[in-house]
């Protein structure tokens, strides 16, 4: 067991600073530490499972704009319309067998969204990720927006130009126009044009 130390309040102290010959001796190091090398042959593994394979199996619609640093799990259970952009780091993950994802035209996503249509469930036994995975469709509608780490779950239904604000939980039906923000999130607005989209 630890004896935790007394400390006077107030103590001060201050980052240590590196003298050139020390920060020239660390960066020599650092370029023949094997353990950075084996690093980057991880990090160049999973961009490749995790976004460039997919890339390919993937059914998606014209001019998309999908951002190098996405990550999509089950590609053959996605598809995405025409002009779709999707955001930094956002996880398009659809089912391991049937949960699928539909994402319609001109959909924009934020950086950091998460969309699932499987999730673990937890009532089964332990550990959770032995157990069984749940799995419903998602439906993302056309000219929907999605905040920045907005967090779409399986079954969510969400209608033509709706808006989803950052940091969002969705689940369930969000109607056409409708803006929802909030964990879960909930009805706050109407968005509201000229014309609807089709």
């Amino acid at each position: 067991m630890a004896i935790p130390v007394e400390r006077e309040a107030g103590n001060k102290t201050a980052k240590k600073q590196l003298s050139k010959s020390q920060r020239l001796l660390r960066l020599i190091v650092s370029v023949f530490d094997i353990r950075a090398y084996l690093h980057l042959f991880k990090i160049i593994n999973f961009y490749n499972y995790s976004h460039v394979q997919p890339l390919r199996k993937i059914a998606k619609g014209e001019q998309c704009s999908i951002s190098p640093d996405v990550s999509f799990t089950n590609p053959e259970q996605i598809t995405l319309g025409s002009r779709v952009r999707l955001g930094s780091r956002c996880a398009i993950w659809g089912g391991p067998s049937s949960g699928r994802i539909y994402i319609d035209d001109d959909v924009l996503f934020g950086p950091e969204v998460m969309v699932t249509a499987g999730t673990y469930r937890y009532n089964d036994g332990q550990p959770v990720t032995s157990q069984l995975m749940d799995e419903e469709d998602i439906h993302i509608g056309k000219d929907v927006w999605l905040g920045t780490r907005a967090i779409v779950l399986p079954g969510a239904k969400i209608g033509n130009g709706a808006i989803i604000a950052a940091g969002s939980v969705v689940k369930g039906v969000v109607p056409p126009m409708a803006i929802f923000a909030g964990t879960p999130a909930k009805m706050v607005g109407q968005r509201t044009l000229s014309e609807e989209p089709e």
